[in-house]
C-alpha cells in the first residue's frame, strides 16, 4: 500500500472525465466558425482591392478565398438553427471577432503566406474538433445527436445536397470536416506558393476533382513544383 500522506501535504484528487453535452459542443462549434469565415473574408478583400489598383488579374485567388469565407459561414448558419445564443455568446463574438479581424488585415499586409500557413493550422485544429465529436458519438457520449428521430436542418440538407439515409448529425459532421481538411489542404497550398506571380490551381475552370481531393487528404497541401507542373502541361 502507498504511504500515508504527511500532514499538511495537498493530495491532488484525479478527477472523472466529464464528456461534453450537445449544446456544450454547439456553443463550441458557434465560436470556432464566427472565427473561420474571418480569413478568407479578409484575405480575399485584400486581394480584391490589390488586382484594382495594380490594374491586373488575381491568378484566381479571391474567388478561392471567398467560397471559403461563405463555406464556413454556412458552418455557422447551420449551427445556429439548433442553438441560439445569448447575449455574452455574442458579446464574445463581437469582441473575437473585431481582435482577429484587424489582426489578420495587419498580418495578410505584411506576409500573406505566413497567414495562409497559420489559417492552414488552424483548419488543422477544427479537423481534430470534429474528430473528436465523432468519437464522442461513436461512444454514445452524445445521445440526442445518435437518436434515430434527430433531425439536422434543412439548410443543411440543400447546402451539401445529402441524400436521403445520409442526413445524420454523424454525417453533417463529417460532411464539415470534410470542408475543413480541404481549407487545410488549400491554405497550406497557397502559403506554399509566390503571393503575387502563381496561379490559384483550385479555380473551377483549372481545376479537378481528383485535384482538389489531393489538397483535403494532403495535411501539408500542395508544393510548389506540383503546381507548376500542373500549369506547365
Amino acid at each position: 500500500m502507498p504511504p500515508e500522506p504527511k500532514p499538511g501535504t495537498k493530495v491532488h484528487k484525479k478527477t472523472a472525465y466529464q464528456p461534453m453535452t450537445e449544446p456544450q459542443w454547439l456553443v463550441r462549434f458557434v465560436f470556432l466558425e464566427t472565427v473561420a469565415g474571418i480569413p478568407g473574408a479578409v484575405a480575399g478583400g485584400l486581394r480584391h482591392l490589390h488586382s484594382i489598383r495594380r490594374f491586373k488579374l488575381d491568378q484566381g485567388w479571391i474567388k478561392t478565398l471567398l467560397e471559403e469565407s461563405y463555406n464556413e459561414r454556412m458552418h455557422l448558419l447551420t449551427f445556429l438553427e439548433m442553438y441560439k445564443p445569448g447575449r455574452l455568446m455574442r458579446l464574445m463574438v463581437f469582441a473575437t471577432q473585431g481582435i482577429f479581424y484587424n489582426t489578420m488585415f495587419v498580418g495578410y499586409l505584411l506576409s500573406p503566406s505566413f497567414c495562409h500557413r497559420l489559417v492552414g493550422y488552424l483548419e488543422d485544429e477544427a479537423v481534430g474538433t470534429y474528430t473528436k465529436c465523432l468519437d464522442e458519438m461513436d461512444k454514445g457520449r452524445l445521445p440526442q445527436w445518435t437518436d434515430p428521430n434527430f433531425k439536422i436542418p434543412d439548410i443543411a440538407v440543400k447546402y451539401w445536397r445529402m441524400p436521403e439515409g445520409k442526413q445524420t448529425m454523424r454525417d453533417l459532421i463529417l460532411y464539415i470536416r470534410a470542408d475543413e481538411a480541404s481549407h487545410r489542404g488549400v491554405n497550406h497550398t497557397l502559403g506554399n506558393l509566390d503571393q503575387v506571380s502563381d496561379p490559384n490551381p483550385f479555380i473551377e475552370e483549372h481545376s479537378n476533382v481528383s485535384h482538389m481531393h489531393l489538397a483535403a487528404i494532403k495535411p501539408a497541401g500542395l508544393e510548389r513544383e506540383e503546381v507548376l507542373e500542373k500549369y506547365s502541361r
